[in-house]
């Protein structure tokens, strides 16, 4: 498949909540690990919102081939309400982190998450993997990223339930 032929993974969910709802909960790399549908984030090691480009977030992982380690997440999309998406960088503890003095590299990988309002209390949610710029061999060891299709399902039915039970929280009794 030539870069041209590629097309990114996504998979879309119509979620009944406002996109300002949804989007707070994808800013705050805190609460990640609540609608990870892969079961590899262990939490946040940054406290803060994401409020633009150029922000940086560090998650917590764990990979059974690789034990615990991080990932630098460089936010590169950024609409408020509309659009949040950040490429990662292996951080401390990943065996391809840069050595000491080295540049650290980003690897090609895109997630992100695109917010179209479906009338004034529900939202579709596209979340998006692009591997487009990854490296050959790691495109193929993911299938052109189709490995991620199952997990993405899953952390938009964990996104759908946590603005569930936010409106469950809000509802007069």
């Amino acid at each position: 498949m030539t870069d041209a032929d590629y097309q990114p993974v996504a998979v879309s969910r119509r979620i009944c909540a406002p996109a300002h709802d949804i989007f707070q909960i994808l800013a705050n790399p805190a609460r990640h690990v609540q609608l990870d549908g892969s079961g590899s984030l262990r939490g946040a090691a940054s406290a803060a919102m994401i409020s633009g480009v150029g922000d940086i977030f560090v998650m917590k992982m764990y990979y059974s081939h690789l034990g615990d380690y991080e990932m630098n997440n460089h936010v590169v999309e950024y609409e408020q309400d509309r659009r949040i998406g950040w490429e990662p960088e292996a951080g401390r503890g990943h065996p391809a982190a840069a050595a000491d003095g080295a540049e650290p590299s980003r690897w090609g990988h895109r997630w992100s998450y695109q917010l179209t309002p479906d009338g004034p209390e529900a939202t579709v949610v596209t979340e998006i993997y692009n591997c487009a710029q990854a490296p050959e061999e790691a495109r193929a060891m993911m299938d052109d990223g189709k490995v991620w299709t199952e997990a993405m399902i899953r952390t938009l039915e964990r996104l759908d339930a946590l603005c569930g039970q936010a409106a469950d929280r809000v509802s007069p009794s």
